[in-house]
């Protein structure tokens, strides 16, 4: 039987494994990808799945790793992104790094030999009617024309601006002997009890040395491309709130107004931090209004300096880039369609995930999809203690909105084991009676006890797809 072709825009990660996918489940698929007709500001060839930025696919541990993890359910997955890189591997220590050119011309002979793989190099500014199954895979470097057509399409004003974004701490890294959970006021919001953010006071003396900080830390340096895209006008970084003045962040996200720490009832907090969950389970608290461009170890330095935070594990850290990516939990639906045009899916950073190996696993699954829904049958998502079904349930469901969180905050994430359900606690002393600390082994055995569980959910996963196909 011949199916119908399903069409596949962007030769990206997500792009080239969405193509894959389709093609080994037996269904045509033509990618196209606008280079060298049209080119971008950061590529330098026209091979697909080129990297445009670091050749590492970070760790490889799929033991303790959330994206080592995800590297080995992509193998089992039958992953032509982690074929090619284990073809290319250079020396990196634990991670998995690439040569990068070895990495792109592996994935683009692979596309020309498959028999159902056709390659089309033309921009796309507007997909036909008459193709009813897309997979938009274009990344953030989005052409401008098709752009505009998925924001006048969705209605959403978010598709070129600068992506400002805040820091996300795990929960239990938080030092609830000097935090104290309250919301402002105590005042109950929309599926709140009154105590919905994390507290963490500063004095006069410790504000004052953390603005310091902060007007002295190295900062990210723009892009040359970049430099003329807007911030967004709410989601200044807090390194230009503090330039225009030492209080500006007092009277902003950092105001004290309205907390009471319950441990030191007589003694006002000069500022505070505040941290609010940031997804359904409860494991990720985001820093509120903490958008900014420091460096990355900077960061780490500064931020373990508010009380509370010393001992802060961050999910993701803050970041300032030129992104495109859709407002995925409200546009999308759980197989990755656009609910405003259901023949549209999207793949890879548009949806708002963030790097190589999570781009080229949700194409992995915007493939699959696209190939059960062409050959008539349905497919379930993976479940969510997987690495692949909880980066997909984030980028679904998993954020959360409040009516005080202002402007939509769903932003990019990488995978990480905050995003996973939890499973129960390790026992908190090792075979010879010594107490685990902190990021000890406990720590460790949590993270084997959550990839064994995903390995395991997976292979039920893939035997019944497998069954399903069967029948």
């Amino acid at each position: 039987m011949t199916l119908k072709t399903v069409h596949v825009i962007g030769g990206g990660l997500a792009g080239s494994e969405a193509a894959w996918q389709l093609a080994q489940a037996s269904v045509p698929v033509v990618l196209h990808e606008m280079r060298p007709l049209r080119a971008t500001p950061v590529h330098k060839t026209d091979g697909l799945a080129e990297l445009v930025c670091s050749n590492s696919f970070r760790s490889d541990d799929k033991d303790h790793n959330a994206v080592g993890l995800l590297h080995e359910e992509m193998r089992r997955l039958g992953s032509l992104v982690m074929r090619a890189a284990d073809a290319n591997q250079v020396p990196a220590g634990g991670a998995l790094a690439v040569d990068r050119n070895g990495f792109s011309a592996a994935v683009s002979a692979a596309l020309a030999a498959h028999p159902l793989v056709k390659l089309e190099r033309a921009e796309v500014s507007l997909p036909p009617d008459d193709w009813d199954s897309v997979i938009i895979a274009t990344g953030p470097l989005t052409s401008p024309d098709l752009a505009a057509t998925i924001r006048s399409l969705t209605a959403e004003d978010a598709l070129a601006f600068f992506d400002a974004i805040a820091p996300i701490v795990h929960c239990d890294s938080i030092d609830l002997d000097q935090a104290w959970f309250q919301s402002r006021y105590d005042k109950v919001g929309s599926g709140g009890s009154g105590a919905d953010y994390i507290n963490c006071p500063l004095s006069r003396e410790q504000y004052d040395a953390f603005i310091d900080a902060l007007l002295a830390g190295d900062k990210t340096v723009f892009h040359d491309w970049e430099a003329s895209t807007p911030y967004f006008d709410g989601c200044l970084p807090i390194e230009v709130m503090a330039e225009r003045g030492r209080e500006t962040l007092r009277h902003g996200p950092m105001k004290p107004f309205g907390l009471t720490n319950p441990r030191r009832p007589d003694v006002k907090p000069y500022a505070v931090v505040q941290l609010r969950q940031d997804n359904k389970l409860g494991t990720l608290f985001n820093m509120v209004g903490f958008q900014t461009k420091l460096k990355h170890g900077e960061q780490v330095r500064i931020f373990r300096g508010i009380p509370g935070l010393q001992n802060a594990e961050f999910a993701r850290l803050g970041g300032l880039h030129r992104n495109t990516f859709l407002n995925s939990p409200k546009l999308l639906d759980d197989t990755l369609r656009l609910k405003a045009n259901p023949r549209w899916r999207f793949a890879g950073q548009i949806t708002g995930c963030e790097g190589y190996v999570e781009s080229a696993a949700v194409g992995l699954i915007a493939g699959r999809f696209a190939a059960a829904e062409r050959r008539g049958e349905t497919l379930l998502a993976p479940p969510p203690t997987t690495a692949h079904g909880a980066l997909l349930a984030h980028i679904t469901g998993g954020h959360i909105e409040t009516i005080d969180a202002g402007p939509s905050s769903f932003q990019p994430m990488n995978v990480n084991f905050g995003l996973f359900p939890p499973v129960p606690e390790p026992a908190a002393y090792d075979r010879d009676g010594r107490k685990f600390g902190r990021g000890s082994a406990k720590n460790l055995a949590r993270k084997s006890a959550l990839s064994q569980r995903a390995l395991d959910d997976l292979a039920r996963w893939i035997g019944g797809e497998t069954a399903a196909a069967a029948e």
